[in-house]
């Protein structure tokens, strides 16, 4: 069996059937990535800082608005910010240490998809795979959002009228720096990560330092205030009113699962790699979200309208410094808010990272169309990409780019994904009863299950009517539309089945044909996919529609890496080995047939392009070759089978006509 040599192609030169449109685009979204390069996946794999710049972000940047919605639930209530600010750090680092405890069991990444999938039920798995896809385009949304209104909240009002421009440009931008590759696209906004640590640490730590001799009358201002709210109120009426403001600040801690989610992207050893990322992001996260609490009580810090309540602490706390005449506290809130907008923009990052992921595993399931595990020639998702990001933009129309709105559609989906997670975690190590570490896991998955499950309940209480429904419809006819992807899927695995009985049925002679092929003999070039009865149908087609007619075949197959095959070196090797195995099947049943037959395989991200390259090269070698391939056909067309069902063969064709190489599209029915 023979194999396809890779040739990389100049930069700025046509590949074989590519416009000039093509080239544009390849120049915007950089040069193809070379899959045989061992080092292929380090290159593009992240070191434990940069995963905690793409995915820690997302959470990093929540508090820039959790905080804010759970110290306004509070209403007149401020003392108990002290409180709030303790249970959020608490609830950070059980959270955190509960993924961690993930991590270590889902090592090939996932999240609350896999998890729930392996643990609940491949039912369940797609009711929590439906709401992290929804959370991860409200996580673009709300980050988006949220940095506009961090942005603008120190501009003049006249340019507020630019914020639905400006924040739509920059949807746009992450898309195309996601098109490009992730590695790309997070180091274009690490500047940006650290400037937001430098000065918000400076902003927590000079609001406690500047208060730390006013302990005795801080403290005993808040004492007489809760003596006061508990007359009011009373216990039971401070403890609803506490939980109430803790669970509407659950928007504090939805990036968390985003580590878990995407360790296929991260540096070998990825577990090593994941848990220390998750430690980078629980401790920034517990200090800055408590900070920031605790910050706004010190400061009484109180909201404003036109104004993020971080943009009233921030021009309280640097606003009167100055350094002779100049301005030093005006420019440093300006760089404050900046920071926390931009890497508000940052966060959408991880919505561009694990929303095509969590995509991509629930097509390898085939809960999604196959086309969405598919790798672009930069190695990133790109139809993930562009469906997260086309979701986010119709999710900001929508909601008019409203943050509290959108804080609440995001927050009900993150938790119900959190709650399935933790309650597949308890229930696995439920009945391990000799495990030493048992009894530390039922505890943190436990007590993460108890708390998610409350902020869950609470929330939809509380905010159902006030777009939490939105989510809700939203979901449940995105779990609807996934089941019935996977029953029509199923059902062509069912009728494919079928031609899998001719595998057994089909006359060979006794003495195998090892002829050599001949150069100028008409010569059948059939594209395979895996040695099924899809391919010997097209096989015997072939020969029933052109009798006589060819003298030899050759059997080109591409190995496609997708998702489910970008782990690691070792997977891609397998899969090589696998396309080498099934082709040679083909060629020996051919050459049983009594004609000479060889294979040719190469490898890549999508079959059009790598099939055009070996089929134009192929059909040099053999002047008389006829590319050949089945294509399945429906009694009735209908836009969702175009959806499900790539196409494949018809843009081969479209290609190789246009390179002069003849190809013929067989059909095979399918009885759906």
């Amino acid at each position: 069996m023979s194999s396809a040599q890779r040739h990389e192609e100049p930069s700025d030169s046509l590949l074989p059937g590519e416009s000039f449109a093509d080239r544009v685009q390849r120049r915007i979204l950089g040069e193809r990535r070379d899959l045989t390069d061992p080092h292929a996946l380090h290159k593009i794999s992240l070191i434990a800082f940069l995963a905690w710049v793409g995915l820690g972000a997302d959470g990093l940047s929540s508090s820039a608005y959790g905080p804010e919605e759970a110290f306004r639930a509070l209403g007149e209530h401020h003392y108990l910010a002290l409180g709030l600010a303790l249970a959020t750090g608490i609830t950070v680092l059980i959270l955190s240490a509960s993924y961690s405890s993930i991590i270590e069991q889902f090592p090939t990444g996932g999240g609350g998809y896999v998890v729930a999938s392996r643990l609940l039920g491949p039912r369940i798995g797609v009711i929590s795979g439906c709401a992290l896809v929804v959370d991860y385009i409200l996580t673009i949304t709300v980050s988006i959002a949220s940095g506009g209104n961090a942005i603008f909240s120190f501009l003049p009002a006249s340019w507020h009228a630019w914020k639905m421009a400006i924040e739509v440009a920059a949807i746009v931008l992450l898309i195309a720096l996601n098109l490009r590759g992730v590695k790309e696209s997070v180091k274009v906004l690490t500047p940006i990560f650290l400037v937001f640590l430098a000065t918000h640490a400076l902003l927590i730590g000079w609001a406690i330092f500047t208060h730390a001799g006013a302990i005795p009358e801080v403290s005993h201002r808040l004492s007489t205030e809760y003596a006061g709210g508990l007359a009011t109120l009373g216990a039971g009426g401070m403890l609803l009113l506490f939980l109430r403001a803790y669970s509407l600040g659950g928007g504090t801690y939805t990036g968390i699962e985003a580590v878990s989610n995407g360790l296929q992207i991260m540096r070998e050893p990825r577990v090593h790699t994941g848990k220390k990322t998750m430690v980078y992001m629980a401790v920034s996260l517990a200090l800055t979200a408590s900070g920031i609490l605790i910050a706004y009580l010190l400061l009484q810090t109180r909201p404003l309208e036109g104004k993020t309540m971080n943009a009233v602490l921030s021009e309280t706390a640097f606003g009167a410094w100055h350094l002779g005449a100049l301005p030093v506290g005006y420019w440093l809130v300006l760089v404050t808010l900046i920071s926390e907008g931009l890497l508000l923009f940052v966060a959408a990052q991880a919505g561009f990272i694990d929303g095509p992921r969590v995509m991509a595993n629930m097509a390898v399931d085939s809960f999604f169309p196959h086309r969405f595990a598919a790798l672009s020639e930069q190695l990133s998702m790109h139809n993930g990409v562009m469906l997260m990001g086309g979701a986010a933009l119709a999710m900001l129309f929508y909601t008019k780019g409203n943050i509290h709105v959108l804080v609440v559609m995001y927050s009900i989906n993150v938790f119900l994904t959190f709650t399935l997670s933790q309650l597949g975690m308890w229930r696995f190590w439920w009945p391990r009863r000799g495990d030493g570490q048992r009894a530390y896991h039922i505890f943190i998955h436990g007590l993460a299950l108890a708390m998610c499950a409350a902020i869950l309940v609470v929330t939809i209480f509380e905010k159902f009517g006030h777009g939490g429904w939105v989510t809700a419809v939203i979901t449940a006819l995105f779990v609807l539309l996934c089941l019935r992807v996977r029953r029509h899927y199923d059902s062509i695995r069912a009728g494919l089945r079928q031609l899998d009985d001719i595998l057994g049925s089909i006359p060979t002679s006794g003495t195998p044909n090892d002829q050599p092929l001949a150069p100028n003999a008409p010569t059948a070039v059939i594209l395979v996919s895996g040695f099924n009865g899809l391919g010997v149908h097209t096989i015997l087609s072939t020969l029933r529609f052109f009798p006589g007619l060819y003298k030899q075949f050759i059997f080109v197959s591409i190995a496609v890496v997708d998702s489910g095959h970008f782990k690691g070196r070792e997977e891609i090797e397998a899969l090589q080995r696998e396309t080498d195995e099934q082709v040679q099947r083909y060629v020996s049943l051919t050459r049983r047939l009594g004609f000479p037959a060889e294979g040719v395989t190469d490898i890549g991200t999508e079959v059009v392009a790598e099939a055009t390259i070996v089929c134009e090269r192929v059909a040099r070698d053999y002047p008389k070759a006829t590319i050949i391939s089945g294509k399945l056909v429906f009694r009735q067309e209908r836009m969702f089978n175009r959806l499900l069902h790539n196409e494949t063969p018809t843009l081969i064709q479209r290609r190789l006509q246009w390179l002069g190489v003849p190809m013929v599209v067989l059909p095979v029915r399918a009885s759906v």
